[in-house]
């Protein structure tokens, strides 16, 4: 299999596009504290969606045939604060399937039942540096997994979670990723059954990890329920409030339920730091500074720790399977709203 030249997961951010709109060079703001009022949030938010709505680089992923559907010119944004104030503008009611970033929150689910030891041991948390779907990963590190949000390591997840049967792996997880959005989330048939007649490969990959002794389950089970979760359908606003769960310690800001524990919460934001947006996960990371997830379906979700979460919706994607406008927005709000975690200021001894 032949893979693409490397190149920038964001377009180059000193284009004069970018200057005439007075991108900030440097973040607005250090991450501590809060986020601005909710004024300013709604502002800004409305000021990226300006900004990149037109913006038609990427394709959407046609390998689904469902997904391929998708109408390219779609594009939401939402954002929740751990006190639970919202803010949303675009397409950010519209419901698409979650897809990988599925895997971010069945992690988070599974660690907490199961435990940071066993599953880092089960599954690893190394960025792989090949596509989310690779076998040679998988081959080249002894059946090793990698970590849980490349498909191999997220289909080890799917099996560990709790149950005797696929049906109750299913019901926990469809039950779980419900409480980090604070309402019941559906399955999306259609989707669904487009991606269980042509997940051949991932089927592929579920019999590698069964021949290495790295899945104790029946591969092909563990598949389906790991097409369903990818299939549950959100909103741009569910995913600000499950991304703001996670920035929360784990606790749903809405319905106020401990979801996850708050030690469980700081484990599946390292991974997601690391591995993210797969193997632009640095660069994702060098430009926006936060943790984040992304899923073929156009959606992702960011997490600034102790401020908020922002969901992004917009089926085009670059060559890794990243929403470009999402990844866009993403790196504007980030520094407009002071949420980049690397970001400081000097201390200053007269203002002690």
């Amino acid at each position: 299999m032949a893979y693409p030249e490397r190149q920038a997961a964001l377009p180059d951010f000193s284009t004069p596009d970018d200057q005439a709109h007075g991108v900030p060079a440097e973040p607005a703001a250090v991450s501590t504290g809060s986020l601005p009022s909710p004024e300013r949030v709604k502002a800004l938010l409305e000021e990226a969606h300006d900004r990149y709505r037109d913006l038609d680089d990427g394709a959407v992923a046609d390998y689904i045939p469902s997904l391929g559907r998708a109408d390219p010119g779609l594009f939401g944004l939402s954002i929740c604060g751990v006190r639970g104030q919202s803010a949303s503008t675009g397409d950010a009611a519209l419901r698409f399937s979650i897809q990988s970033i599925s895997k971010v929150f069945v992690f988070a689910l599974v660690c907490h039942a199961l435990g940071h030891a066993e599953v880092s041991r089960r599954v690893g948390v190394n960025n792989t540096g090949l596509p989310f779907n690779s076998v040679m990963a998988i081959e080249l590190s002894d059946g090793d997994p990698r970590n849980p949000l490349v498909n191999a390591g997220a289909i080890t997840t799917t099996g560990l979670a709790p149950g005797a049967t696929a049906a109750e792996k299913w019901t926990f997880i469809q039950d779980g990723l419900s409480r980090f959005a604070g309402h019941p989330l559906e399955l999306d048939d259609e989707v669904y059954a487009s991606e269980a007649a042509t997940n051949q490969r991932n089927m592929a990959i579920a019999r590698l990890l069964q021949s290495y002794g790295r899945i104790d389950v029946d591969p092909i089970e563990t598949t389906d329920v790991y097409t369903k979760q990818c299939s549950l359908l959100v909103s741009t606003e569910d995913l600000a409030v499950m991304a703001a769960t996670l920035a929360n310690g784990g606790t749903n800001p809405v319905t106020r339920e401990q979801v996850i524990d708050a030690a469980v919460c700081r484990d599946t934001l390292a991974v997601m730091a690391t591995s993210g947006l797969y193997e632009f996960s640095g660069d994702w990371l060098f430009e926006v500074g936060v943790p984040g997830k992304s899923g073929v379906s156009g959606g992702i979700i960011t997490v600034a720790p102790g401020k908020g979460g922002l969901g992004t919706f917009s089926p085009r994607l670059d060559p890794a399977g990243n929403s470009v406008r999402g990844q866009r927005a993403a790196r504007f709000l980030s520094h407009a709203l002071g949420l980049d975690v690397f970001a400081s200021k000097p201390f200053d001894p007269a203002g002690a």
